[in-house]
């Protein structure tokens, strides 16, 4: 092994400080070994100096600056969904390793065309450089129910039940955003836990919208994915549930059913009443997924191995289910097979 590469300290630039870029500065400058935070891009420049000042960090407005900047080893993306196909490119015409927050790119045809480049840049070098951040493939909770599904404990799987509820949705938040964006990390998660592909999927709703939804989005709306083996897969996507962050999963086999434990925050018994405090986002949920996701990244970046995070075509497929699901919405709520590259 090359003692100089596993000694070394990626510095690593961050696109995006919003919720998602500031946490991932916290986290390389703080708690991630091997790793520094060298510049932090945003059009908001108060933002970007309040996320890189902890982390002595340089700022910039220029998120293709950053890519191109000497100083900058290695690029995370998490700035706004429309510009992820557009920066991933930049990486790789830079040649550098870049780490983007899902969806790979706004649109199938857009994520064809990044997984095409990708490819062929892996094939010239010898070595992926792109990775997607479905940070449930690093979850504790998730890495322990693949294993035993992989074992055969709960025997055949016959179907799975999927809850995902946020406090409030973004105000221009649509039915399709709602399935790039959110539903997305169960498009990825399934099919990575089950081990078999979508071959459809269907989605419908009620009769009425929550209140808080904006014009565009059906809230709360099902999800149906029939799996290539026959198991189905159902989600409740429930973007304004007010109540706090919940994500739940329960699996159904022949032998028996597993699910995730859902601790709160915190639980109080106060004036004769018992309670339970959830969290506002999905941030205190997924902060352990998210730590040993980049901590994965870097470690395979200092010794050269392959990256053991979603790849950009894991990214792509998860992109083709959405758009079944976005199909189906004008099917009227019909079945519609995913199409794959």
């Amino acid at each position: 092994m090359d003692t100089e590469r596993t000694t070394m300290t990626i510095r690593v630039g961050v696109i995006g400080a919003g919720i998602m870029g500031a946490d991932h500065v916290r986290n390389l400058a703080g708690r991630i070994g091997g790793a520094s935070v060298a510049l932090v891009a945003d059009l908001d420049a108060g933002r970007a100096a309040a996320a890189a000042g902890p982390a002595g960090a340089r700022t910039t407005a220029d998120p293709k600056a950053l890519i191109k900047d000497p100083d900058v080893d290695a690029v995370v993306i998490a700035s706004h969904d429309s510009t992820h196909a557009e920066l991933i490119l930049a990486c790789l015409d830079a040649r550098k390793p870049v780490l983007c927050e899902k969806p790979l790119a706004p649109t199938v045809e857009e994520g064809r065309a990044v997984v095409a480049a990708e490819e062929a840049m892996a094939a010239e070098l010898g070595l992926s450089l792109v990775s997607l951040g479905f940070m449930r493939r690093f979850d504790p909770a998730h890495t322990e129910l693949r294993r035993r599904l992989a074992a055969g404990e709960l025997g055949e799987v016959l179907t799975a039940h999927c809850v995902s509820r946020n406090v409030r949705s973004a105000p221009d938040a649509t039915d399709v955003s709602a399935i790039t964006n959110s539903a997305i990390h169960e498009l990825d998660s399934m099919p990575w836990l089950l081990g078999t592909d979508v071959a459809e999927a269907a989605w419908v709703s009620g009769r009425k919208a929550s209140a808080l939804a904006p014009a565009g989005l059906q809230d709360p709306a099902f999800m149906l994915l029939r799996m290539a083996d026959g198991a189905l897969v159902t989600l409740e996507l429930f973007l304004n549930a007010q109540y706090g962050y919940s994500t739940r999963l329960e699996v159904v086999g022949e032998r028996g059913t597993a699910s995730f434990t859902e601790a709160p925050l915190l639980e109080l018994s106060l004036d004769r009443r018992r309670a339970a405090e959830y969290p506002a986002d999905w941030r205190p949920r997924f902060a352990d997924a998210y730590r040993i996701e980049l901590q994965a990244w870097i470690d395979s970046l200092r010794t050269a191995a392959p990256s053991p995070l979603a790849s950009a075509r894991d990214g792509l497929r998860a992109s083709e289910i959405a758009a079944a699901l976005a199909a189906s919405i004008d099917a009227g709520g019909a079945f519609v097979p995913v199409v794959y590259e």
